[in-house]
């Protein structure tokens, strides 16, 4: 029995060390593509397959990122267009959450609001921008409502179908052992429900981003998206790749560290 154990162990031990050895890989292959990326498309610029006026170059992109940061009202910018942005999400994710939570609690509820929500998730929001000024001016206000905007019809219906995904068998069951209908929701319809919270936090992250970039072109003095716009109008095209790749770094900071949250909660879930 001991050495069954033993071989059962030692098989685990070269599964997860394959395992890692295939995420090891896995990462070098997206560092790998990246970085070839790059090359080709500084070596077509310099060999002139490709405007770089046009498309700017790698060299360039990081000459002029190099001397934004060197002014102190390019790190303005991004505070004002991180700060807009992590508002929206959390407005966004919150109240979206409470929107679901109530649409799972009553049913008549649920279907009174659904179509409207199927609506306003087909709407281009970028239509409702003249009216957003109107109502909240040219200010950061109108970016942080264009943001939740943007997030949370898709929080209530990721939520919604997360919630609604729970198996009925289980929940009879507790019913008929007489569950309340909170005690349904924390202890069962929530905790079935985190697999899809984790996945409506990564959809947010880059919806969030693209509610404030929107709101910042539509009515801003000051961010990312600003200096976008400004860099299009006067053909600054090194000032609008840098500002892109700007954003890029914070997305992509912003979804490894939902990333790092999920394997907080499944390491709590699996204990």
């Amino acid at each position: 029995m001991k050495r069954k154990n033993e071989n059962v162990s030692k098989q685990h031990a070269l599964f997860l060390k394959a395992q890692k050895k295939k995420s090891a890989v896995i990462t070098l292959c997206r560092i790998g593509f990246l970085l070839l990326l790059v090359a080709l498309w500084e070596v077509f610029t310099r060999i002139g397959v490709m405007d770089a006026f046009i498309t700017s170059s790698p060299t360039r992109i990081l000459s002029t990122m190099k001397s934004l940061f060197s002014e102190q009202g390019y790190l303005t910018h991004i505070g004002v267009t991180l700060y807009e942005t992590l508002l929206g999400f959390a407005v966004a994710t919150l109240l979206g959450t409470v929107i679901a939570v109530g649409l799972w609690w009553s049913e008549s509820l649920k279907r009174i609001f659904e179509p409207y929500l199927v609506v306003l998730n087909s709407l281009p929001k970028i239509a409702l921008g003249p009216v957003i000024i109107v109502w909240f001016g040219t200010g950061m206000k109108s970016i942080v409502f264009m943001t939740v905007l943007v997030t949370v019809i898709v929080t209530v219906m990721t939520m919604q179908n997360g919630f609604s995904e729970v198996d009925e068998g289980k929940v009879f069951l507790m019913r008929s052992l007489g569950a309340k209908k909170g005690q349904i929701f924390t202890k069962l319809v929530a905790p079935a429900a985190l697999p899809s919270f984790i996945s409506m936090l990564k959809i947010n992250v880059g919806m969030s981003w693209i509610g404030s970039i929107m709101g910042e072109y539509l009515a801003s003095r000051a961010g990312l998206g600003y200096l976008i716009v400004y860099g299009g109008q006067v053909f600054k095209l090194d000032l609008v790749m840098a500002a892109t790749v700007t954003l890029c770094v914070l997305a992509g900071g912003m979804y490894f560290l939902v990333a790092g949250l999920e394997k907080v909660l499944l390491k709590k879930i699996g204990k």
